[in-house]
């Protein structure tokens, strides 16, 4: 089941042809790991979704206090009989009326998907993780690339250029030929007692994952975090290197290119992760 502006309707969804978040990609997303009919992070999640809203200017609903949302993503996960399972949900607000770039109307609408995963724990995956850096289409450091956007084309073709060279992801740079994230999440790098991400005015999404992450380096007495631009060349010097998201928690890279890494930093860090979820 579907949960289109507050119905609830069969897996299928019928939008118009000249619907904004189709036509331009007009729309914004929220990718939130729900356990046990609990949304992980969700306070986060919110006020992210709202500051991107408002980037784009877009009419926010009066009803649309966290209280709402949330309810709707359970009532969603209900209608799907995941309840008591761990679910990936996908929460798309894309604005509505016709126009052109310049939309008519200002309106907004959205639709909540479910999606049953495998754990719900967060657990560390070491097994072989391939990683290179993909170059064909940098990512323009600005407040627009920080937001999760329908215009995700960098990403797709990052996708198919890492399963056509036997890849498990790549790392994507922007103009300044700075590291700014992976196709699926934020990038840490461990160097000695350091560990460092790039900054969010390098053009990185503001993940959800990334934020807890950080509070929990923050709280160490063993490492240091280091928010500043991450060159091509560190992640050879790296001791880890790992990949956050909401929905995988931490993913150890374990190659790129010649150079292999740990992964007991992350380990510890992911155990730090679990507590903070309360799963």
């Amino acid at each position: 089941m579907v949960n289109y502006n507050g119905q609830l309707t069969k897996n299928t969804v019928v939008l118009s042809i000249t619907n904004r978040g189709f036509a331009f990609g007009d729309a914004v997303f929220e990718t939130i790991k729900t356990v046990n009919s609990k949304p992980l992070f969700w306070e986060d999640h919110y006020f992210r979704l709202m500051a991107s809203m408002r980037i784009l200017r877009m009419e926010i609903p009066m009803e649309f206090t966290m209280e709402f949302l949330e309810s709707e993503i359970l009532k969603t996960i209900k209608a799907n009989s995941l309840e008591n399972s761990a679910v990936r949900v996908k929460l798309t607000v894309f604005r509505e009326g016709d126009g052109l770039y310049t939309p008519k109307t200002n309106n907004i609408a959205y639709v909540i998907t479910v999606k049953e995963t495998e754990t719900s724990l967060y657990q560390l995956n070491i097994d072989s993780y391939r990683v290179d850096i993909f170059k064909d289409y940098p990512l323009a450091p600005g407040l627009l690339s920080t937001l999760k956007t329908n215009n995700r084309v960098v990403n797709v073709v990052g996708g198919i250029y890492a399963d056509e060279n036997d890849l498990d992801n790549c790392i994507l740079l922007n103009t300044n030929k700075q590291v700014v994230e992976a196709l699926n999440g934020n990038v840490f790098l461990v160097l000695g007692k350091t560990i460092k991400t790039p900054p969010i005015l390098d053009g990185c999404i503001k993940g959800v994952l990334r934020k807890q992450l950080i509070d929990i380096i923050k709280a160490s007495t063993e490492f240091t975090l280091e928010e500043s631009s991450v060159s091509p060349f560190e992640l050879q010097r790296a001791d880890e290197l790992f990949i956050t998201n909401v929905i995988t928690g931490i993913q150890p890279v374990t190659t790129y290119r010649k150079k292999a890494f740990a992964t007991t930093v992350a380990e510890s860090l992911l155990r730090e992760l679990n507590k903070k979820a309360e799963i």
